[in-house]
């Protein structure tokens, strides 16, 4: 069970992560989630959003670098180490975790999106220890 991410490549400039979310908002698109990491050069922002094919679409006509990755939504409980736990079984089985966020969902839960270099196999690892995986339907 995945969700598509929406990536956009932004030039590390006043003004262009304002235009991102003027596009999205002119779209009626609600972002969930993000990410924003940079360079010197350009920033990447990694997003969550209430509709990823229509904002990758609305992105690109204007001129935007942008697609879409398919991530894990993971839910947790918030117990002391619950993170290290699942992050380590993940680790035990050789896959790499490539990068990862908080997640907004609401409730009394943690959630988080977690790109690894395996997505099956990771949300096989995942399902088996119990935790809840999120689906595009539950955001």
């Amino acid at each position: 069970m995945f969700v598509n991410q929406l990536s956009v490549f932004i030039e590390n400039r006043e003004g262009r992560l304002d235009q991102v979310l003027e596009i999205l908002k002119e779209n009626n698109i609600n972002i969930i989630s993000l990410s924003l990491a940079d360079s010197s050069d350009y920033g990447l922002l990694r997003m969550i959003v209430s509709d990823p094919d229509e904002g990758k679409l609305a992105l690109r006509s204007k001129g935007f670098s942008a697609m879409l990755t398919p991530v894990l939504a993971v839910k947790l409980s918030h117990k002391v180490g619950q993170l290290q736990i699942l992050l380590s079984e993940i680790c035990k089985a050789g896959i790499n975790i490539e990068y990862m966020y908080a997640l907004a969902t609401g409730g009394d839960d943690a959630s988080i999106v977690i790109k690894t270099a395996d997505l099956e196999k990771a949300a096989e690892i995942l399902g088996k220890t119990g935790v809840e995986l999120i689906g595009s339907a539950d955001l």
